[in-house]
């Protein structure tokens, strides 16, 4: 979507921000001991009280209001009787539209006390976006975004998710841009244009770059790695790169 109207502007603003509020209080309710389907209860609660759908829902049929991955999983984890524990990397991923606008918004922590391993993942997946944020303004090449993340998980000694990438969004969840890779592909040289909305999700992997789908059709793994991810769906402008999620 390019959006170019106040009411563009404003719609897509106002799922940012009830899709960020998810987020943010799934963060804050997941403590140890507590399930999937239980923090996948309180975004359903929230959707409903702000008149907003889920979007994996609502659009796909997917089997819970949010993705709620916890370790191996590296995303689309289906919410339900898993309990979180203590060290757990766990990934929260929230998307949802109202009035004809979407967002889509993810975080990955670590519950309490954990390996500085995954601190470090996380950390860097904030820092891989901060970089390729810096990238997103008009003007700018796609493939820029992906070389400074990628260079961000380089110099930490990580690696990226190359087969999950970030994506256009606004009047659908998933549109055109359908995809913004998290490393340089010298061909992926489209120039973003003015008023573009895109997700971007920088997905930093401890040493695998590819992720299976599992036997439940939706959840993607690693064999071996962990893996975290931090998203935001953000407008471009001239003035700098709007986050409506933040």
């Amino acid at each position: 979507m390019v959006a170019r109207t106040k009411k563009d502007f404003n719609g897509l603003k106002v799922i940012g921000g009830i899709c960020g509020a998810i987020r943010d209080e799934l963060v804050h309710c997941t403590k140890p001991g507590i399930t999937t389907k239980e923090l996948d209860e309180i975004a359903k609660k929230m959707f409903e009280k702000a008149g907003a759908q889920s979007a994996p829902k609502g659009e796909y049929g997917f089997p819970g209001y949010t993705c709620i991955s916890i370790n191996e999983e590296v995303a689309h984890g289906i919410p339900g009787k898993r309990t979180i524990q203590e060290g757990d990397i766990v990934n929260i991923d929230v998307s949802g539209s109202k009035n004809g606008y979407f967002a889509d918004t993810g975080i990955s922590f670590v519950v309490g006390k954990g390996e500085i391993t995954l601190q470090k993942i996380c950390d860097v997946a904030k820092e891989a976006f901060e970089a390729g944020l810096r990238k997103a303004k008009p003007g700018s090449k796609k493939n820029a975004l992906g070389k400074a993340a990628h260079n961000v998980a380089k110099q930490h000694g990580l690696t990226v998710i190359k087969n999950l990438t970030g994506h256009g969004i606004g009047r659908s969840i998933h549109e055109e841009p359908t995809h913004i890779f998290n490393y340089f592909s010298r061909w992926d040289d489209e120039i973003l244009k003015e008023g573009m909305v895109i997700a971007f999700e920088p997905i930093i992997s401890t040493f695998e770059e590819e992720v299976f789908q599992s036997e439940d059709g939706w959840t993607f793994l690693t064999d071996e790695s962990y893996v975290a991810q931090y998203e935001h769906t953000i407008i471009l402008t001239k003035e700098g790169p709007i986050i409506t999620t933040a």
